[in-house]
């Protein structure tokens, strides 16, 4: 029976280097939206157009992935899963694909993600750009796990 993985982490945390290895070790179908826009939209695509891009991108991967599923095979889905209804939806999803899904918590200090972020952005290659802002703002609509959720811990440090 085919699992659904989803990762769970802020920006920086590791969750694309984590999803990779299980790509890779599973083996596995990875989809992490940053690629696709890096890929589609550019490394730093204006602010204004941002939202329309990456929902955009989510409708192809969520249209797409399920029929990997149906084939049997291992799902990663790179997303952060940033809200809860997020993470119920995807699980509600792999439940009635009949498939299992499991949850990571990837983790790592703030200090770390923005080390990390500042590193990434001198060498885009597939990433998007973080700003110190961007981080920032983006920290108040991250949303930790419910103490009812079960996950499997990745620390990154």
């Amino acid at each position: 029976m085919p699992t659904l993985h989803l990762l769970h982490g802020f920006l920086g945390a590791g969750k694309t280097t984590f999803a990779r290895q299980l790509e890779r070790s599973l083996p596995a179908v990875r989809y992490t939206p940053d690629e696709w826009m890096a890929r589609l939209f550019g490394d730093d695509p204006p602010a204004q157009e941002f939202q329309r891009n990456l929902a955009a991108v989510f409708d192809i991967i969520g249209a797409h992935w399920p029929g990997v599923v149906a084939c049997g095979v291992d799902v990663v889905l790179d997303f952060g899963f940033w809200s809860r209804a997020a993470r119920d939806a995807a699980r509600q999803s792999a439940a009635e694909l009949g498939c299992e899904s499991r949850l990571y918590a990837v983790r790592c200090s703030e200090e770390s993600a923005r080390r990390r972020c500042r590193t990434r952005n001198e060498n885009l290659s597939g990433s998007l750009l973080i700003s110190d802002n961007t981080f920032d703002v983006l920290k108040a609509r991250f949303e930790p796990l419910g103490e009812d959720e079960r996950f499997t811990l990745v620390n990154t440090e």
